[in-house]
């Protein structure tokens, strides 16, 4: 766990702490763009065969993976005892993978990025096919079949340890390496740590020849934060397990480490929950690196089609989300190398001085833009729906999938059904997308951009992007597009984009989702100095109103006017309460009550106060209370 110590000299200014922090321990470097994507893994000994006829379905399903790792199937894991234990190899078991090369090939040609994960406690031992050339550097005679040790502090061993068991799997399609230690923090110089000193060495050789580095490895301590991703070890597949992880990672800001990877859907043990693993998915999306992973158990697969229908539906639609929040995640990702802002903070960073912001532990801001308290708990059975209490700051908050309008300055306890967790915007809140038709494994700079945009107040939103693999940007190589919504002139306008636009499509098309607003709300849209033809529809049971542009030039300005008398829409309480009651499990005769009582025309107080007489279950209650005091 982390613990807030480190900001007590600081009182509650966490973000200048941590401002501090990075000064003097170096900055967090920026991910390549790929990382943000989906990540596929699993502790299996898959065939190479078995293994492409699995990313063959994810692609055919249209489902989006940007990583795929191998753990340590890959290699020979079952050895000559006199050699020793199989946990450590460089080896590919030929057996199972006969073209290596080629497979890797063949996901880099999809868009795909790939990883092996390596355990490298136990050296280099003779059965290894980069034994010889290993024992001649260090020294060894290859005929003697003595075991090479690993030693991080000796600079003949790293230098022949990247030569001769990395880099030739790098030139057949490695992009990084999965870093899973095993052996302790002791070496022979006391106080140096095999695991950090991996991580520097790794990160440092991962960026040759001008490529972005990345590292992916157990956490190594303070410091560790310039070399990301961190992995945080096997969970079991448990709600408690899932319960703890929002509070690890968003604390974990604490010491300066924010880029967190977690066994997506849990590694091990525990039981089998479609529920389970659909809000652990839930919580995946909105966490820093969404990677799924099981056991080699034969029933833990994370495999959407592997449950039920149900279960299958939401995680595809938030596999999906996933890729399409990877404009707003890169930008987020620019944005905590430059200005020191993690992606994911507790609630106390922006609300220091609120009582409030401490008791909600597993709520979060997720960017810059959004707010995130995930389910973490079973549904409950007669109203169908998870719940979690809610703090909502002062002002006006939209929920991002529901389109729900809450007044801010209370606790509310929210109930979602399995379709979504509480997902929370803020009036004036963009939130960049890439549109959904264009989702792939790849993570290009997208065409067709969809931007959320939450009425009720003023809003900016500078889109960042650049190569998303190179260092070019640290030379100021990218590009920058500035997205406001002026709701005094209601008005939203997508500024011509600055710098290196030959890094993005020269013409771009705009989806934008008012949350918020009526349906004839849209008056007109310019397209650089002359009207545009536009798409307009409109979704009333969540009031977003979508505006559609054809394809036009990201060096001209677009904007789109509201009609000036346009509004902040009301919830639609009828639909809301509907919903819920029709979903209930619980006798007709209630439900045929309740909803005359909400349909009566009498003010939400009268209708509270006739709830809490009636004979409804609690869970009921609660849920309906949530609409009519939000």
């Amino acid at each position: 766990g982390h613990t807030d110590i480190y900001f007590l000299c600081y009182g509650r200014d966490y973000l200048g702490c941590l401002n501090d922090f990075y000064h003097l321990a170096g900055r967090t470097p920026m991910l390549p763009r790929y990382a943000l994507g989906n990540w596929w893994s699993r502790y299996y000994s898959y065939t190479q065969e078995e293994y492409m006829e699995l990313m063959d379905r994810f692609r055919d399903e249209k489902l989006p993976i940007a990583v795929a790792i191998q753990d340590m199937g890959w290699h020979y894991v079952d050895i000559d005892p006199k050699y020793g234990k199989g946990w450590t190899g460089y080896t590919w078991n030929r057996e199972l993978f006969p073209d290596p090369a080629g497979m890797m090939k063949e996901l880099h040609d999809r868009g795909m990025h790939v990883s092996l994960n390596i355990h490298p406690a136990d050296g280099v031992r003779a059965h290894e096919e980069m034994y010889a050339d290993m024992a001649k550097a260090m020294g060894v005679d290859p005929e003697s079949e003595l075991p090479i040790p690993f030693d991080v502090t000796d600079r003949k061993f790293m230098d022949a340890y990247f030569k001769y068991l990395h880099h030739p799997n790098e030139e057949m399609g490695v992009d990084f390496w999965w870093l899973d230690w095993q052996q302790g923090s002791h070496t022979r110089v006391p106080g140096y740590d095999p695991l950090w000193m991996l991580n520097h060495y790794h990160y440092l050789d991962n960026g040759k020849n001008g490529k972005r580095p990345m590292d992916f490895s157990r956490f190594a301590g303070l410091g560790s934060h310039r070399y990301p991703i961190g992995f945080s070890g096997s969970t079991f597949i448990t709600w408690e397990s899932l319960d703890y992880q929002p509070w690890f990672t968003a604390t974990a800001s604490n010491v300066g480490y924010g880029w967190w990877s977690h066994d997506i859907g849990g590694h091990r043990n525990g039981y089998r929950e479609d529920e389970l693993t659909t809000r652990w998915v839930q919580y995946g999306v909105f966490s820093p690196i969404m990677r799924l992973h099981s056991s080699d158990e034969v029933f833990t697969g994370k495999e959407p089609w592997k449950f039920c229908a149900d279960s299958e539906r939401v995680m595809r639609r938030f596999l999906s989300l996933r890729h399409q929040l990877v404009p707003y995640l890169y930008t987020m990702n620019r944005r905590f190398h430059a200005e020191n802002q993690p992606l994911v903070q507790p609630m106390y960073y922006q609300y220091p001085e609120q009582q409030e912001a401490y008791a909600v532990k597993n709520q979060y801001f997720f960017g810059s833009q959004l707010m995130v308290n995930p389910i973490t708990s079973p549904t409950d059975k007669t109203v169908r729906t998870g719940s979690v209490v809610t703090w909502l700051p002062e002002g006006l908050w939209f929920d991002f999938f529901t389109g729900m309008v809450y007044r801010g300055g209370k606790r509310i306890r929210m109930h979602r059904s399995l379709d979504t967790i509480p997902v929370l915007a803020k009036a004036g809140a963009i939130v960049p997308m890439q549109a959904q038709e264009e989702l792939s494994s790849r993570t290009d700079n997208p065409v067709h951009m969809e931007l959320a945009v939450f009425a009720g107040a003023d809003g900016v939103f500078d889109l960042y992007e650049d190569d998303g693999i190179s260092m070019d940007y640290e030379d100021g190589k990218s590009v920058t597009t500035r997205y406001e919504l002026n709701w005094a002139q209601r008005k939203f306008v997508i500024e011509p984009a600055k710098g290196e636009v030959q890094l993005i499509p020269a013409q771009r098309r705009y989806t934008v989702c008012f949350y918020g607003v009526e349906a004839n709300a849209v008056e007109r849209v310019v397209i650089g100095n002359a009207d545009a033809a536009y798409r307009c529809s409109f979704d009333a049971d969540r009031n977003v109103l979508t505006v559609e542009t054809d394809l036009c030039s990201v060096l001209e300005p677009v904007c789109v006017y509201l009609r000036g008398d346009c509004q902040v829409a009301e919830n639609n309480i009828k639909h809301l309460a509907y919903e819920i009651i029709n979903r209930a499990q619980c006798p007709f005769s209630q439900k045929e009550s309740l909803y005359k009582l909400i349909l009566s025309g009498a003010d939400k107080g009268s209708i509270l106060a006739t709830m809490q007489t009636t004979q409804i279950d609690d869970a009921l209650r609660s849920a309906i209370s949530e609409i009519l005091l939000a």
